[in-house]
């Protein structure tokens, strides 16, 4: 089994509510999406076609190849089907591997121990074969096989990622409560931003809307903040189907000629973290940083653009009430100094997005972490009315 050579279903994980956006950058990307679900998107490929989608998509999570679907109503059947599988033509036999999984069967109560007897069939494989074994543990970096079990039907997968995807790589200090990156790309996926006006983002914290906007812009993608995926330490895997894909991503990269992306915070810290992490990422010079205020950021004139706001949620009860003030006075600086622009502000406290005083034409549903989230869209015309709480 030459498993470069295979063509086979490939699953694109995601976190809860990106899939529609995974799916756009998908088909951008050529392919033509089989099934799209909640937490992912369904395709049929090869592992080149891996390759391409790790180093290329924003809203992704892990990209994952199927390799065996079968029966298994316990472990033991698991076991059997597994220690008969051709794990040599997958994990190097001096190689390193590491098992994840996705169990819902009624006689596991702790996928660790799925984990364990997959661990074991591949062990056991080599030592038959060769008398030798490949290492294994925790780490994702060298080759990751996954397990998705539900009932009675269980299927392997090369998960061609390793570390997940969700993190881009370029963000080198959090800073407080940062946004991750594909929730951020996949947000702005999800405004009317043209990626030519202006983008605005007051209360910018680390800045991860802003540098992921000059990504987004300059078609600077995650592959060029990372050296190392599961891809890399298959067997048969050869360095030159990187090195191609790795080199057309210097070649996409776009001149954005006067483009403007601002982003300001009160806290000097917040401010100096992000200069770091857009330095990291190669857009410093395509972002104008300031300390202040909110209510201060300069708003280009005569133009129209998008002004993104990502506000604390206020989880406890004292910073809620305290946070009514700041939304209103959001909702105030939009209606008076953003006109002609898209606003948006995304939120994890819904009671609070009431205080805006300002009627959303869109209210759109996202996650970040276990928290119901809106991404709330106002267009700020002549005349925006004010709408009591």
């Amino acid at each position: 089994m030459q498993v470069f050579h295979l063509t086979s279903k490939i699953i694109i994980t995601c976190s809860n509510r990106l899939s529609p956006y995974l799916q756009q950058e998908i088909t951008e990307l050529g392919f033509t999406p089989v099934r799209v679900f909640k937490t992912g998107v369904e395709l049929k490929g090869t592992l080149a076609d891996c390759i391409k989608l790790n180093l290329n998509l924003r809203c992704a999570s892990q990209v994952l190849f199927s390799v065996k679907e079968f029966t298994a109503y316990n472990a033991d059947d698991l076991y059997k089907t597994l220690i008969d599988f051709e794990w040599e033509d997958i994990i190097p036999a001096d190689g390193y591997f590491s098992i994840s999984s996705n169990v819902d069967n009624e006689t596991i109560n702790n996928s660790l121990y799925a984990n364990v007897k997959v661990k074991d069939a591949i062990v056991d494989r080599f030592r038959d074969r060769t008398g030798l074994r490949p290492n294994s543990g925790p780490e994702l970096d060298k080759t990751v096989i996954h397990l998705y079990w539900k009932e009675s039907v269980a299927e392997i997968f090369i998960d061609t990622s390793g570390e997940t995807l969700s993190k881009h790589g370029y963000r080198k200090i959090p800073g407080k409560a940062p946004m991750l990156e594909a929730l951020a790309a996949a947000t702005l996926l999800a405004t009317k931003w043209d990626r030519k006006s202006p983008f605005i983002n007051p209360m910018c914290g680390s800045s991860t809307l802003a540098i992921e906007a000059a990504l987004l812009a300059t078609n600077r993608r995650p592959g060029l903040y990372r050296s190392n995926y599961a891809f890399m330490h298959v067997a048969g895997f050869a360095i030159e189907m990187y090195q191609q894909q790795r080199q057309r991503l210097d070649e996409v990269i776009k001149v954005v000629p006067g483009l403007t992306i601002i982003a300001t915070d009160i806290s000097e810290d917040a401010i100096n973290i992000s200069k770091i992490n857009a330095g990291a990422a190669g857009v410093a010079d395509l972002i104008e940083f300031a300390v202040g205020d909110f209510e201060t950021t300069r708003i280009p004139e005569d133009q129209s653009g998008v002004i993104y706001f990502n506000p604390e949620y206020g989880d406890r009860l004292g910073v809620a009430a305290a946070l009514e003030i700041t939304y209103g006075r959001m909702g105030d600086f939009l209606k008076k100094k953003c006109k002609g622009y898209f606003g948006y502000i995304f939120t994890g406290n819904l009671e609070l997005a009431k205080k805006i005083g300002l009627k959303p034409s869109r209210r759109i549903e996202f996650y970040t972490s276990k928290i119901d989230c809106r991404l709330f869209e106002y267009e700020l015309y002549a005349g925006t009315k004010r709408v009591a709480p």
